[in-house]
């Protein structure tokens, strides 16, 4: 499943790991697509869209609050998100 797939990138250092900004981020991101494609079937589900928006909004907030604070982990994080999805759209 999709949601496997985002979680092994992450390292698996700690179970405890799942506060961490890159496990919410990556959360986010499965969440994000699970809602996109319920969408395409049910274009007029607004709640789902402002679901979809507040997660969007969350997810961009949290990678602004990790490049101002710690500008290598963003990078890794968005090189991780890129591979990841790059990988499922080709």
């Amino acid at each position: 499943m999709v949601k496997n797939s985002f979680i092994s990138v992450l390292p698996q250092e700690k179970k405890e790991n799942r506060g961490s900004i890159e496990f919410q981020v990556f959360s986010f991101t499965n969440k994000i697509k699970k809602l996109t494609s319920h969408l395409k079937l049910h274009k007029k589900d607004l709640s789902s869209q402002r679901g979809l928006r507040i997660i969007l909004g969350k997810r961009q907030r949290l990678l602004a609050y990790l490049e101002k604070t710690n500008e290598v982990r963003y990078n890794k994080l968005i090189s991780k998100l890129d591979h990841c999805l790059g990988a499922k759209n080709s």
